[in-house]
């Protein structure tokens, strides 16, 4: 079994901690606006920090597989083939739990339902609200599909560019290309309010895809240029942490408007904060390991964590506010709501994690996929 890096299993970890206690904005009173402030920020950050993560693992393989000599349309959908076993089974088990909730609860499904399926639910517009979760796991697919099938047509083009420079140069266009598509989104969008950003263009295919590929930027510099990825971790990682912490606190004291600096919030707080998390990444990337009980406990909620997020909100926080409203109880009982909903979503994540996803997992890395797909 291939040894896992507790470094991005504590980003992992962190990430799935931030976006399931975000959705505890759900439980908490409207009244208390300072504490479902941070929860939504903490929303936020949590799915960024997963796209850069998720740009870095796959950048790393897909540097690899570019840069060998026998690069070609199959190693390319080898690797769709390993990302598909990895990421689309937990994805339509969870929209089938989604429409049977849905319909079990009483909720009209989405007009678009088929849409889900092949992923373009928010593609180029606002998703139907319904399996709210998805929106990043489109951004990411896509993401896969984009940069192997951009690489595999420089094979086609006669240049003396080498293939490492190659993919720095396809994935610093690749993020150019949607920074320009969110500027275009800035002049054209006439309403300017967070709850318009935050659908139409935070969870948008068309914008988004950039995210995924600061971390594919990161992967790149971690191979290439190595000595110095090592000799900058600390540095790098205590800069990340200074302008995570006050570029999101000046936000989050709302120092800075959407309806005054449009600019700032449709173009450049997003791709900043994938900036600020990418230069974390030099030093966890190379935290290998941890004392045991801090490793435990960390590589668990890591190993579940994509279980998690396709199911905690959508599903178990739908099902228990269906069951339990949760309106006008008393401090104690939130308390209580919350621990029940966190707990019932490590338990139903770790069962799906161990009866379904890890089985598959498994299938993928099989002699039986590796015959039939290379």
């Amino acid at each position: 079994m291939k040894q896992r890096v507790f470094g991005l299993d504590l980003v992992r970890a962190i990430a799935i901690v931030m976006v399931v206690f975000s959705h505890v904005a759900w439980i908490i009173p409207k009244d208390k606006k300072l504490t479902l402030d941070v929860l939504s920020v903490f929303g936020v950050l949590g799915v960024e920090i997963f796209f850069v993560l998720s740009g870095f693992l796959i950048g790393r393989i897909i540097f690899r597989i570019y840069t060998s000599d026998d690069f070609s349309f199959s190693s390319i959908f080898y690797f769709w083939i390993r990302r598909w076993f990895r990421t689309l089974p937990n994805y339509y088990l969870a929209l089938l739990i989604n429409i049977c909730a849905a319909v079990y609860i009483g909720m009209t499904l989405p007009d678009g339902l088929w849409k889900y399926v092949f992923f373009i639910q928010n593609f180029s517009s606002e998703m139907p609200r319904f399996f709210m979760e998805s929106w990043s796991l489109s951004i990411e697919e896509f993401a896969y599909l984009l940069l192997p099938l951009c690489l595999f047509f420089t094979l086609f083009i006669k240049t003396k560019i080498s293939k490492p420079n190659t993919f720095l140069g396809m994935t610093l266009l690749i993020i150019f290309l949607f920074i320009i598509s969110k500027t275009i989104y800035n002049f054209n969008e006439p309403v300017r309010t967070l709850i318009n950003w935050n659908n139409s263009l935070k969870s948008i295919v068309i914008y988004r895809i950039d995210a995924v590929y600061y971390g594919v930027l990161a992967a790149y510099i971690s191979i290439v240029k190595t000595k110095f990825w090592k000799r900058i971790k600390y540095t790098s990682f205590g800069l990340g942490m200074l302008l995570f912490l006050s570029w999101n606190v000046l936000m989050l004291i709302k120092a800075v408007q959407i309806e005054e600096y449009s600019f700032v919030w449709n173009v450049l707080y997003l791709p900043m904060n994938s900036i600020i998390i990418m230069l974390m990444f030099p030093l966890l990337s190379q935290m290998n390991t941890a004392p045991e009980f801090i490793l435990k406990p960390i590589t668990f909620i890591s190993v579940i964590s994509y279980a998690i997020y396709v199911i905690h909100y959508s599903v178990i926080l739908q099902l228990l506010k269906y069951f339990i409203p949760s309106n006008n109880l008393p401090d104690f009982d939130i308390m209580v709501y919350i621990i029940v909903y966190i707990s019932s979503t490590i338990l139903i994540s770790y069962i799906i994690y161990r009866f379904f996803e890890s089985p598959i997992t498994k299938l993928r890395d099989s002699n039986f996929i590796k015959k039939r797909f290379i």
